[in-house]
């Protein structure tokens, strides 16, 4: 899953795939290795406002038409480059129970419920489903879990959600306990964090 003004980097030669929502616009840039000094593992980019205005121009135009095609592509291949790397990306696995998991997640992301309730749920022990997640995802079950939260919390902020509003839809006792775990998860608050894109 990726949030709003972000952009999944995959090097190339790496087996990946992707599913998109019904609303979701994407853009695909195929990119020649090393012609960008871009990380050499899969990881999620904060895109700046010019990096998906420059993206958004060069899809918008076809490369015959486009005059400046090689002024554009130096500036983004440049841009891209100097885009940090968030720690936004959320692992999905075909595994059945974790899918059952992810999907319930999705579904009602305030559900506050215990790894060990997780785990009655789907028929494993609490260190079996702790080892199932760490061994799919790399990520233990409360960071997988995190991951989730924020991603839906960064698309309804984008939507246009007030803090108040995703808190609970996440289920929060508090604001001031979702602003934390934003802060500790993205190292600044819901809303500075959404006003850096909309610069």
């Amino acid at each position: 899953m990726v949030p709003p003004h972000c952009g999944v980097w995959v090097p190339g030669g790496m087996p990946h795939s992707n599913v998109a929502t019904a609303n979701a616009r994407l853009f695909f840039l195929f990119i020649e290795p090393g012609a960008a000094d871009l990380p050499d593992r899969c990881c999620t980019l904060s895109l700046s406002p010019l990096v998906r205005e420059l993206i958004i121009e060069m899809a918008d135009q076809s490369e015959v038409a486009m005059v400046d095609a090689e002024l554009f592509t130096t500036l983004l291949l440049s841009a891209l480059s100097r885009m940090p790397i968030e720690d936004l990306h959320l692992p999905i696995t075909d595994e059945p129970r974790l899918a059952r998991i992810a999907s319930a997640l999705v579904d009602d992301p305030s559900d506050r419920s215990t790894i060990a309730r997780w785990a009655t749920r789907v028929a494993l022990s609490e260190n079996s489903l702790a080892r199932l997640v760490q061994r799919e995802t790399g990520l233990t079950f409360g960071r997988w879990r995190q991951q989730l939260q924020l991603i839906i919390a960064l698309r309804s902020l984008a939507a246009g959600a007030t803090v108040q509003q995703v808190s609970g839809d996440l289920g929060y006792e508090s604001v001031s306990a979702f602003i934390t775990m934003f802060k500790k998860a993205l190292g600044t608050s819901p809303a500075r964090y959404l006003k850096t894109f909309d610069q």
